[in-house]
């Protein structure tokens, strides 16, 4: 049982992730993903995720990067590096166990065994107080402010996504479930959802 989570910023995803996860008893991956990675390249999780929300160049589609490398500058061979430690971080705690694993493109990483594919996304006024009622940067950003954070997390998201993938992030064909967690509470969503899921695996 393999299920990934796509998730828009402030849709309560990595939430609904480790419920599931809870309920379902099987492993939960997120952050452990970085920690991995970071031991495989001797490189900081705080600069693997820095580089995995800035890279790779918007200007470089991933043929062009696959084939001319000499245009490519050294972070964006390192965001490269990255991502090649990622799918086979994803890959082996796959194999490893049952599991819910949390963005990073493993619906498309691990295509080949069909994982359970949910997308989660909320309207604009849930995900702000969803962002504001679990502000872990205390940095108590106005309305405004939160919104402008929101949509810069999520559209470097898209094109990482879409970079790596050759899909578009946030489409429902690229899904087998879409969630839309607006006004739900996640812990009630998980429970009921979580059944549904098990039986797709039996």
């Amino acid at each position: 049982m393999t299920i990934t989570i796509g998730r828009e910023f402030g849709s309560g995803g990595r939430e609904l992730a480790r419920r599931l996860s809870e309920e379902l008893d099987i492993a939960y991956y997120d952050s452990e993903i970085l920690r991995e990675i970071a031991e495989r390249t001797s490189l900081s999780q705080s600069y693997i995720q820095e580089i995995i929300e800035k890279r790779p160049h918007p200007s470089f589609p991933i043929h062009v990067v696959r084939t001319f490398h000499t245009a490519i500058s050294p972070i964006d061979e390192q965001a490269n590096l990255i991502y090649q430690e990622q799918s086979a971080t994803i890959k082996d705690l796959a194999n490893k166990s049952d599991a819910v694993i949390v963005g990073r493109c493993a619906d498309y990483i691990l295509r080949d065994i069909h994982p359970f594919r949910i997308f989660v996304y909320a309207d604009m006024e849930s995900k702000i107080k969803r962002c504001n009622e679990k502000d872990t940067w205390h940095e108590n950003l106005s309305e405004r402010a939160m919104k402008a954070k929101i949509l810069s997390v999520d559209r470097n998201r898209k094109k990482y996504y879409s970079f790596y993938t050759g899909n578009t992030w946030g489409a429902k064909e690229n899904y087998d479930l879409m969630v839309n967690t607006s006004k739900v509470e996640i812990a009630s969503l998980a429970s009921h959802l979580a059944p549904y899921i098990k039986s797709l695996f039996v």
